[in-house]
């Protein structure tokens, strides 16, 4: 199949690039335009030779229109994802998010694409109302950047409901692993300690996270993909399990081996009523109708970012907050 990846130099969008190009598929990868031609995590990627790389802007129709001509699935990733700079700018993340996926949508409704993900979030969901969190859960948005997603999510629905634009909407709990960018909070974590840091930077202590390792939400991707009956749907990726951010940090120092202090940092803190306090993902949706199963336990896919960010942490700015 010839597959278009937006968002393809990031994070989620580089291991999936490698993900598809390893099982046989053509695989397009739409980057953001930048003048130094720089293809982000796709430059040091195995498979970069073997994908043809496209660059423009998720916000300009014409663009999107020409990268999404000639596929039969497109896997769109491209987003802005920082909650700390919604607050910030609110418009990016509505220009980005919804008018990004507007782009996607229309282009692929004009052209007849026949598979389309759109790739969600659980902040979507708010604080937990419920516990395990299925699709049916009440979205709430408690930051400009889930408002963001939440539209974006309604908008896909309507291409669906409206003219039977084949799309699924994949809603990823907290996604980890190499490459994830320094805003998260478990390179966050990570790169404090690497770096000698002995007291740790942190805000909220108290929320908990379904985290879930970024092979096996790729691989929930796909199988998502392959399902036509989750045409017009939500489906939840997680791992149907959760931590506090207290009880994360006092893992990964017991997996580096290294003592730690947790220290409070007001910028880091998010405002009260806009702090998600829990997530916990219900997963049976996926489970029973694909055969996807996480490959991956906590322990694990941090043993494995840990080791990648040891040869890696020079990338990263560790003594910074980054929104």
């Amino acid at each position: 199949m010839k597959i278009l990846v937006t968002g393809a130099a990031g994070f989620v969008g580089s291991h999936m690039v490698e993900k598809l190009v390893e099982d046989g598929h053509e695989v397009r990868a739409m980057i953001h335009y930048n003048s130094a031609n720089n293809w982000g995590w796709l430059e040091e990627s195995k498979v970069k030779n073997s994908v043809q790389v496209i660059a423009g802007d998720i916000r300009d129709y014409d663009s999107v229109f020409s990268a999404v001509n000639g596929v039969d699935t497109i896997f769109h990733l491209a987003a802005l994802i920082g909650i700390p700079y919604s607050y910030v700018s609110p418009m990016a993340y509505i220009k980005t998010n919804i008018e990004g996926t507007y782009n996607i949508l229309q282009s692929a409704r004009t052209l007849e694409t026949p598979n389309i993900l759109i790739t969600s979030t659980s902040e979507t969901y708010g604080s937990a109302q419920y516990i395990p969190m299925d699709e049916l859960h009440p979205m709430v948005g408690q930051s400009p950047y889930s408002a963001s997603k939440i539209g974006a999510d309604n908008l896909a629905v309507s291409y669906f409901r409206s003219f039977a634009t084949p799309v699924k909407i994949v809603r990823p709990f907290n996604i980890y692993g190499p490459r994830q960018s320094a805003r998260a909070i478990i390179p966050s974590i990570i790169t404090q300690i690497l770096d000698g840091k002995r007291e740790i930077k942190l805000g909220n202590t108290s929320p908990t996270r379904d985290f879930t390792f970024v092979k096996d939400t790729v691989a929930g991707f796909l199988a998502i993909s392959q399902n036509e009956k989750f045409n017009g749907e939500y489906v939840n990726i997680g791992m149907g399990e959760e931590i506090s951010v207290l009880d994360l940090v006092n893992l990964i120092s017991e997996l580096i081996g290294e003592e730690i202090k947790i220290t409070s940092d007001e910028q880091r803190v998010r405002p009260k009523d806009s702090e998600v306090d829990r997530l916990f993902a219900a997963n049976k949706k996926l489970t029973q109708c694909t055969s996807w199963q996480p490959q991956f336990t906590l322990k694990q896919g941090l043993s494995e970012t840990i080791n990648w960010l040891k040869l890696n942490h020079s990338k990263y700015k560790s003594d910074l907050y980054n929104v």
